[in-house]
């Protein structure tokens, strides 16, 4: 039999309360945490890369030893006809990407700020976007033959897209009471862009840049690599039919470094762009 509590009415809630928990402690980071972290899974990539081919798991004429294929990259890399490679690639994709940007930005803007407009040409873009860039190459040979052009012709088909989405996206961000007051304080149709469109839209277009190279990237060594014009995707065929498989890995290790260096200067570039933007400065908090 449970004894009657003498404890009066309340005396729970005249208990002292508990002091308040005391905020969990912020994990910190080491200085250059991320990239000792990074350089380590790079390392254990290579080691395991090491590791294989000389088991019998796979044949070394199929996949040829990280050390021998580092040494083929660094001896290339040593070559005049290298570097023409990488600066044939580059400029490609630099100009591929210019045009795209440039061509996305006057469309979006204009599409974007005219609800009529964008109704109409909605499911034109919604047809359009989804064809792989790949399946135009027999038309971009068909009309530019193996010439840098139809290198150019795939890759602004392929970036223009991711661009002009992301800025049709920032057009359609715009506070609406923002807007309304602009127009109720007699801005006009260019300072609203100025100082109204163009803040929302910025951070919208930033990260179609950022799809947009690579994606560019992709598109410019695939169009080497199969029409045949000059750059790392021409020299990779030229290598896998002279049956080196060892240069053919080098290379395309090349075009991973390649990709890197690109998505770290387009990171770069945002945050120098949206140093102002919350995303960027609460990543710079951190």
């Amino acid at each position: 039999m449970t004894a009657p509590s003498s404890a009066p009415a309340g005396a729970a809630s005249a208990a002292p309360a508990a002091p308040p928990a005391e905020p969990a402690p912020r994990s910190r980071r080491l200085p250059g945490g991320d990239a000792l972290l990074g350089t380590g899974g790079v390392l254990a990539f290579l080691l395991l890369w090491e590791a294989v081919p000389r088991t019998s798991l796979v044949s070394a004429d199929h996949l040829p030893p990280a050390s021998t294929v580092l040494a083929t990259l660094a001896e290339r890399a040593a070559t005049a006809q290298f570097w023409t490679a990488v600066g044939d690639t580059l400029t490609a994709w630099g100009l591929g990407l210019a045009i795209a940007i440039g061509a996305a930005v006057l469309l979006g803007f204009a599409v974007g700020t005219v609800p009529v407009l964008r109704a109409y040409t909605a499911s034109t873009v919604e047809f359009l976007r989804p064809i792989p860039s790949v399946a135009l190459i027999p038309l971009a040979i068909l009309i530019y033959g193996t010439d840098i052009a139809s290198t150019l012709m795939l890759v602004v088909y392929a970036a223009f897209w991711q661009v002009y989405i992301q800025v049709l996206y920032g057009v359609a961000d715009i506070d609406p009471v923002a807007d309304q007051t602009a127009r109720a304080y007699g801005l006009g149709r260019w300072a609203r862009i100025r100082y109204l469109m163009w803040p929302t839209a910025l951070p919208y277009l930033i990260t179609g840049v950022r799809l947009g190279a690579a994606v560019a990237l992709i598109l410019t060594i695939t169009a080497q690599l199969t029409i045949g014009s000059p750059g790392l995707g021409q020299e990779i065929a030229v290598a896998q039919s002279s049956g080196a498989p060892h240069v053919v890995y080098a290379l395309i290790v090349a075009t991973g470094i390649l990709g890197v260096a690109v998505n770290t200067g387009v990171r770069a570039l945002e945050r120098r762009v949206l140093r102002w933007h919350p995303s960027v400065r609460g990543e710079a908090a951190v």
